[in-house]
């Protein structure tokens, strides 16, 4: 039996987008009279397990921070206590990959990344209990988590610190529901580094051989890998030791860049090429669009559609690297522009406007990643 998350959701966002001045500008996924969702946006949600393959999800109290950095002052201000289920709802969203940035986190010395990292895990038990929400753990349970209408999370991390050098903690991660492994982010393990990431002046030569002893390690587990933030030559050394397909999560083409010259300044290096993009296709991955430097709605499916041409419609998916629990406009995955709610809702409805088919949305949105996913943790679960 489904619960009412959806229908709760669904009115909230509703009534949200109706009472924003300009918001229906804003609102594809609107009918004519703006007081319920455009039918053909419905139906493309409906038959879509919607995935964000690369989404930050911190309970109150877990935010990391760049070290060295305190908290922006608005992340200091009181904000409205958000909860997974309902967001998720709201998004029309079926799961998003839930990460935790673990080299923003304080680590000072081996262990306390292992130790961050747990911590954040139980953080999540606690949210994921409250909600009745299940991780997921194949993808028959992303499958059930859309028929019954109850999201669901697949288990991240974005920077795999944790393992500092000790195979065995792969295991014990999966063994608390990771199924999606980010392997680097901009910091190098401080005891046995994985890689060259794509931030940082090249010194490993790519995958290290411990890096490579990782990956073996999660083909063994059947979880799936993704090289987000690693360099060129690292996606290369994984080509030779992988025996599945994995995925680059978070990123968008280098001719993608946007109209505010500092944010390209800091996330040019985050991007990647064609050529990049064409190697993670040609072994089967799929890689997700983010909606960084993308001032709208507008050109965040615009840079879908240029991945999609530059490596076809398989082997692109969606990679917000937003917040699910954040209220922020610019940060929130249900406010990711100005005047704009309801996430992947809005998302589907600018696609259709763009000319995408619904079996293009239904692959993009999240069935590719779906059938990487699968692949990866058959037989595992």
């Amino acid at each position: 039996m489904k619960n009412n998350y959806a229908r709760v959701a669904r009115r909230e966002f509703l009534s949200t987008a109706a009472g924003v001045g300009g918001a229906m500008m804003l609102a594809p996924w609107l009918n004519a009279s703006g007081d319920g969702v455009d039918p053909r946006v419905a139906q493309v949600v409906s038959k879509t397990i919607g995935i964000d393959m690369h989404n930050h999800v911190y309970p109150a109290g877990t935010e990391p921070h760049p070290r060295g950095q305190p908290p922006r002052p608005e992340e200091q201000q009181k904000t409205p206590v958000l909860f997974i289920g309902e967001e998720l709802a709201q998004s029309g969203l079926t799961a998003v990959c839930a990460s935790y940035v673990l080299d923003f986190a304080q680590n000072d010395k081996p262990g306390d990344a292992r130790d961050n990292f747990l911590r954040w895990l139980t953080a999540i038990d606690a949210q994921l209990e409250k909600g009745h929400i299940h991780r997921a753990l194949d993808l028959k349970d992303l499958q059930t988590a859309h028929d019954q209408g109850r999201p669901a999370i697949v288990q991240s991390v974005e920077g795999s610190h944790f393992i500092e050098g000790h195979l065995d903690r792969v295991a014990e991660v999966y063994k608390r529901g990771v199924r999606h492994l980010q392997l680097l982010h901009e910091r190098d393990d401080m005891v046995s580094p994985l890689g060259d990431t794509n931030t940082g002046t090249a010194h490993l030569g790519g995958l290290t051989a411990f890096g490579a002893e990782v990956i073996k390690e999660c083909n063994r587990l059947g979880m799936l890998v993704d090289m987000a933030h690693a360099s060129h030559e690292t996606v290369l050394g994984v080509l030779k030791v992988t025996k599945q397909p994995f995925i680059v999560s978070h990123t968008s083409l280098d001719s993608r860049t946007g109209g505010n010259p500092k944010m390209v300044e800091m996330m040019r290096p985050r991007l990647i090429s064609k050529e990049h993009a064409k190697v993670v296709a040609d072994a089967g991955g799929v890689i997700g669009v983010w909606t960084h430097l993308a001032d709208s709605l507008r050109e965040f499916v615009e840079s879908i559609k240029a991945m999609v041409d530059a490596v076809g419609i398989d082997h692109v998916g969606i990679g917000s690297d937003t917040d699910l629990l954040s209220s922020r406009v610019g940060q929130g995955t249900n406010k990711a522009w100005q005047g704009l709610t309801g996430g992947f809702y809005a998302v589907v409805g600018e696609m259709l406007r763009q000319g995408f088919t619904s079996d293009d949305i239904g692959k993009v949105g999240g069935g590719n990643y779906c059938r990487v996913f699968g692949k990866v943790t058959a037989g595992h679960a």
